[in-house]
């Protein structure tokens, strides 16, 4: 399998556009141990020609335009994405769908409660029905990965060579649908999900956002042999402290990464990655504490354009 990482910011990327903290004046000043990174997605290919987005962040198109694998190939109009596979409905998962707009076939994966979102929204409908499959999966369920335009160009029935597997995190509703009856609940249900990919032989997880480690969850990435996982922020009260607001990444939905280094530390995770990084989390800044903290542990930073052969 393929990867790349297209994008590996939370929400807003790094640097946010209205920040002014130390991290975002660092990477828009160019500081080498500074590096900008775009709002989180990856790319995943069996073949190296055919590809399926984790993800569409809002800053897809610049993405696109940075990554080569990802550019049309053939023909007047085309392109090697054959599906995008969406681990919720939060705004930087699924805004950059309308970046995907210009006719252009490929096949929609996630959970029936996400693709409901889509559905509730017209401003998705320009991702027209004729040529965009909707495709909702079964939590707990490994599927095969299909997308548009593989069957025409030699794959076995529209199948990539992957399978796909969603299956509950724990989490919370998007943003933008929390209610006025105060804090929503942290569930396990089709909200949050992690994503799990594999080839027959090897298999990856990416889980952008996750509340808390349970003990189901363990069993499951337990000897994993590469673990994509939410590092949004780095203490919970990280926001707090910096006086940029009042919620702590609980109540945001992630988990810490102060907490996800011992839960991770009797797993036997070969490969275990970073994603979805805040830009107030300090282990964007390669000369700070907490970051070598993070390298010490054995954890790696995602930035984009990493690229990972398993």
């Amino acid at each position: 399998m393929h990867i790349l990482v297209l994008g590996a910011a939370a929400g807003g990327g790094f640097p946010q556009w209205n920040s002014h903290a130390e991290g975002c004046r660092r990477a828009r000043a160019g500081d080498p141990a500074v590096r900008a990174r775009t709002q989180a997605s990856l790319a995943v290919s069996h073949d190296g020609r055919h590809w399926f987005l984790l993800n569409a962040s809002p800053d897809l198109r610049q993405q696109i335009a940075q990554t080569p694998a990802l550019h049309p190939q053939e023909g007047l109009r085309s392109t090697p994405i054959a599906g995008v596979v969406l681990s919720g409905g939060d705004v930087d998962v699924i805004a950059g769908l309308l970046n995907l707009r210009e006719r252009q076939p490929f096949t929609l994966h996630g959970t029936a409660r996400t693709l409901g979102i889509l559905d509730a929204n017209p401003i998705f409908e320009v991702l027209a029905r004729d040529l965009v499959a909707r495709n909702p999966l079964p939590l707990g369920e490994r599927v095969p990965l299909t997308g548009g335009g593989l069957a025409a160009t030699g794959g076995d029935g529209g199948h990539s060579g992957l399978w796909v597997e969603l299956f509950p995190v724990p989490g919370k509703v998007p943003l933008y649908l929390e209610g006025q009856d105060g804090p929503p609940p942290i569930v396990e249900g089709e909200d949050t999900v992690g994503v799990a990919v594999d080839d027959g032989e090897r298999r990856f997880f990416f889980i952008p956002g996750c509340a808390a480690m349970t003990p189901g969850l363990a069993a499951r990435l337990r000897g994993a042999d590469l673990v994509f996982f939410d590092g949004t922020l780095y203490t919970d009260n990280e926001m707090i402290l910096a006086g940029l607001g009042q919620k702590t990444g609980l109540r945001m939905g992630h988990m810490s990464v102060d907490a996800t280094l011992a839960a991770f530390a009797d797993l036997g995770v070969r490969r275990r990655v970073f994603i979805h990084i805040n830009n107030s989390n300090p282990i964007l800044m390669d000369d700070s504490p907490q970051r070598r903290v993070v390298d010490q542990a054995g954890w790696e930073v995602a930035f984009d354009g990493m690229e990972i052969t398993l």
